[in-house]
Formats: structure tokens, sequence, C-alpha cells
């Protein structure tokens, strides 16, 4: 690792008193950088503040520490510029709504003079279930919409199928309809009280045997976790109750990355988590990836350490 001059690095994230830190990224990423002697602040989307087009935000000087029940010491919040920071980490986690879209008009005013992790424009362009349509040949079948004869005529062609919102999170709003579950009619009714589109997808039986994230850090897979759905639950999120377990980035992994990854880096994605089901890609997470610890856990690489080079290197 080359030393580098220290860095202001804020971090735009979600409660800190309520992280898990075992699995959370984000204290992850500010457990290295610390460890690199940059400066590290925090603040919640709540304390963004756009002045006449400046953006402030009522920040706090952050300490950490990798202990359970007393990871962070905070300092007396301050309104502060954003602009003088040399990195911002926009690390809140989904849901993908209006509140986080303005989160990224607001930041789009500093970057990249401040460099922001992601960039918020491509973000915003990014949302986790659409931008995979963008790579041919790589999601299964998959329908978004919010017309119901086509809903109905995609179960009749696939069968088993997912439904899910597209701008969920977590697992949540996540069914498996089966070709005889009479609760197909009941759920579409209850989506269309939203006003997105449904997304409609083949059930892949693959993921009895796990999902897996990919991490990939400016465009390279560099690690990956399975996360094996609980018995009787069709979703592999580790906080619905999926096992995370140790596994290696195999040939159709690195296929996908060379096909996405470009794309990615060329457009400020620096860090990315994807999600690879029996060999198709599902998602493209650029909002807030997780499970770099859970990899780090189970013998991985050390990829904050690889976020932290890239991040340097860019501001180099």
């Amino acid at each position: 690792m080359t030393a580098h001059a220290a860095l202001t690095i804020a971090i735009q994230m979600d409660p800190i008193a309520d992280i898990d830190i075992t699995g959370d990224t984000s204290f992850a990423l500010a457990l290295e950088a610390q460890a690199r002697g940059h400066a590290l602040y925090y603040y919640t989307p709540d304390a963004l503040v756009m002045l006449d087009g400046k953006v402030s935000a009522r920040v706090q000087s952050l300490k950490v520490a990798d202990k359970l029940g007393a990871h962070f010491d905070l300092g007396a919040p301050q309104l502060t510029d954003l602009a003088e920071m040399d990195v911002i980490l926009m690390r809140q986690d989904p849901p993908f709504d209006m509140n986080y879209i303005s989160a990224t008009h607001f930041l789009e005013r500093i970057h990249p003079d401040t460099l922001v992790v992601n960039d918020p424009v491509a973000v915003r362009n990014a949302p986790e279930k659409i931008f995979p349509v963008h790579f041919d040949g790589l999601l299964p079948p998959t329908l978004m919409t919010r017309d119901r004869q086509a809903l109905e005529d995609f179960r009749a062609s696939h069968g088993d199928i997912i439904l899910k919102p597209v701008f969920g999170n977590g697992g949540a709003g996540v069914f498996r309809v089966r070709a005889d579950d009479e609760n197909f009619g009941s759920l579409i009714d209850m989506f269309m009280e939203t006003r997105e589109p449904i997304i409609a997808q083949a059930y892949l039986k693959d993921v009895r045997g796990g999902d897996k994230r990919v991490i990939l850090v400016e465009g390279e897979a560099v690690g990956a976790l399975n996360r094996v759905p609980a018995e009787g639950d069709a979703r592999a999120n580790v906080h619905v109750g999926g096992r995370p377990e140790a596994c290696e980035l195999d040939a159709r992994d690195l296929e996908i990355a060379a096909q996405i990854g470009p794309a990615l880096r060329d457009s400020g994605i620096i860090f990315a988590g994807i999600d690879v089901i029996g060999g198709y890609l599902t998602e493209i997470n650029v909002t807030s990836p997780t499970c770099i610890r859970e990899i780090k856990a189970f013998g991985g690489p050390d990829i904050a350490a690889l976020i932290l080079d890239a991040i340097e290197a860019r501001r180099a």
C-alpha cells in the first residue's frame, strides 16, 4: 500500500448508533480510513442543507472502534461546507425514494471536486433492478410493468415466478408465486396500490443453493459471498434469515464482471455489489453494497482496503 496524503472523508449514512458492526460495510470503510490516518466525519442525509446552491451538512467528527457497544465517538455537530471535504461516502441504505434521489441532486453540486463515492449521477441513473437490462443476456426472463394482462401472460408462460417491487430493498416485498398459487391476483392488487412498476421474474430454482453477492471495485470482481435462503423462504438476504457461506469467484462471475465492469468504472461507480443466481445476474447494487465484512471473516480479501486504495488513487 502506497502512502497517501491524509484526506478528509465524510460518511453520509444511517444513524451510526443503530448499525450492526459485525456486518456493516460503512463501518468497515470507516475503520480502514481511520487506520490510514484520514480524518473522518459523519452525518445523516437529513442533515444536508442547500442554500443558494451551496451544499453543507451538520457534520460531526467521528472516531470508530471495533468494539460491540462502544463502536463510535462523535464530536459536536458543526455546519460545514461539503466542498471542503476531499471525499463523501454516500452510504445510506435504500429505499431508493425521492429523498434518496434528492440527496444525489445535492451531492452532484460538489462532485467531482469533492469525490463522491459512488458518483451521485451514476447512482441516480442506475436503479439496482432496472440497470441490469442494459447488459444483454445476463438477466433471467424478466418483466417490468403495471399492465395486469402482461403480468398474467408472463405467469402463464413461466409458471413459477417471483414478484417484487422495482424500488424495494433488503428482500422486502419479494414473493414467490407458483403456477397453482391463488394469491397471484391479490398480490397484484397490493402492488398496484403503489405508483411503481412491478417486476416479474422467472423463479430460479438454483437459489436454493444460494444467491451469490459478488463485489466489484473499479469494475473488477474482487470477492464473493454466498447467501443461502432459510428453509421455506425464497429470499437469501442475510438480515431476513439467509445463511452466509464462503465461496469463490467462478468463471461465470468473472464473465459477468467483464461485461458490466467497464461501464460501472467509467461512470464513477467505484464500489458495486451484484447478485448472481444460477449464473444469472439479478441485481446491480450501487447505493450501499454490503457483505465485505463477512467476506473478510470467511478468509477472503480485505475489500475495504481495496476500496480505500481506489479512492486514494482517484484523489491522487
